[in-house]
């Protein structure tokens, strides 16, 4: 009954996916986790607009037969080895939108212009590709560490969700997100854009002094930066932004850190995790958040870091707290 579920819920994203041109001709392809090591993917050179039942096919992927199925996508290697990385991860969408395609062609960095891509998309992983199919889907995982939804180049995106929904949104959004792009720039042909002005900058000197990441003086070198900052100064005022926030490395104690708020300073900082709102991650994530490259807004709507206390509530000061994330890059780690 599981697996009959399941097969109708694939047939029909696919048909939304042909129905948005998010997939056309015989591109794209779906799969779901049925068990723990089994799941239905979509047979090779099929439409994702006419799916049958007998076009998904059931996989064990512990058995080396069924993993040789010469029905299986180019792609199943890809799909295989997100459901072996990613416990919590249970549905993937592959598929071509046309502008994000196009856009990815030429740009390497998605242009955020409104908050809500910066919060629910972030700064979208772009995976260079050099065969019609992914050949090295390692360098996709590491990407899918930082986002649920990845630009693969000249070729389409992968998106990955705990269902199908999440997965969609993330594809949707990002679709709508580049079609902006590009009409803003039609609007103001003359404007430079923020990839085009880093040419033109040097933003890391090479004599920048560089720190342990977590470490007590990195920590210190923000809460430096920070409340020298004029604009996190003036929108934590307004906003009053004066609470506690610790941030930590999961399963490490003694690499927690306390940040005191008081009316957009930072008072104090204590080496703990005591506090109303904790935000904790892996090393690897945390990394991400230190060179730029994972927003922790997006990280946490995401589930790769996790919050203790009410995300809606910390969003209150979201500009305060954005230019904070946008800081911890400024400082630069080992």
């Amino acid at each position: 009954m599981e697996k009959k579920r399941l097969k109708e819920e694939i047939i029909r994203l696919g048909k939304k996916l042909y129905d948005l041109r998010l997939a056309v001709a015989r591109g794209g392809n779906l799969s779901s986790r049925l068990a723990q090591d089994t799941i239905l993917i979509t047979a090779t050179s099929v439409s994702l607009g006419e799916l049958r039942e007998e076009d998904l096919i059931t996989v064990d992927l512990t058995n080396p037969a069924d993993c040789a199925n010469k029905r299986l996508s180019t792609e199943f290697p890809l799909h295989s080895l997100i459901y072996k990385k990613f416990s919590g991860i249970n549905r993937v969408i592959h598929c071509h939108p046309p502008l994000t395609n196009a856009y990815f062609s030429v740009y390497d960095d998605l242009e955020i212009l409104t908050f809500e891509t910066k919060l629910f998309l972030g700064q979208i992983p772009a995976v260079k590709q050099f065969t019609p199919s992914v050949t090295n889907p390692e360098e996709v995982i590491n990407a899918l560490k930082i986002n649920n939804l990845v630009a693969i180049k000249n070729h389409g995106v992968v998106s990955m969700g705990e269902n199908f929904s999440e997965a969609l949104y993330l594809i949707e959004s990002l679709e709508e997100a580049v079609r902006m792009a590009g009409v803003a720039r039609l609007f103001k042909k003359e404007a430079l854009n923020p990839f085009e002005e880093e040419l033109k900058k040097n933003l890391s000197p090479p004599s920048a002094p560089t720190y342990e990441m977590f470490s007590l003086p990195h920590i210190e070198a923000i809460v430096d930066l920070v409340n020298k900052d004029d604009s996190f100064a003036r929108w934590g005022d307004e906003l009053d932004l004066t609470v506690n926030l610790a941030i930590k490395l999961r399963e490490e104690r003694e690499k927690a850190y306390t940040f005191h708020f008081v009316k957009g300073k930072i008072a104090e900082i204590a080496r703990n995790d005591t506090a109303p709102f904790v935000i904790s991650a892996p090393q690897e994530v945390w990394r991400q958040v230190f060179l730029g490259k994972l927003d922790p807004f997006v990280a946490t709507t995401q589930k790769k870091m996790e919050l203790k206390g009410e995300l809606t509530k910390l969003t209150r000061w979201y500009l305060p707290f954005t230019r904070l994330f946008e800081l911890f890059k400024e400082v630069k780690i080992q």
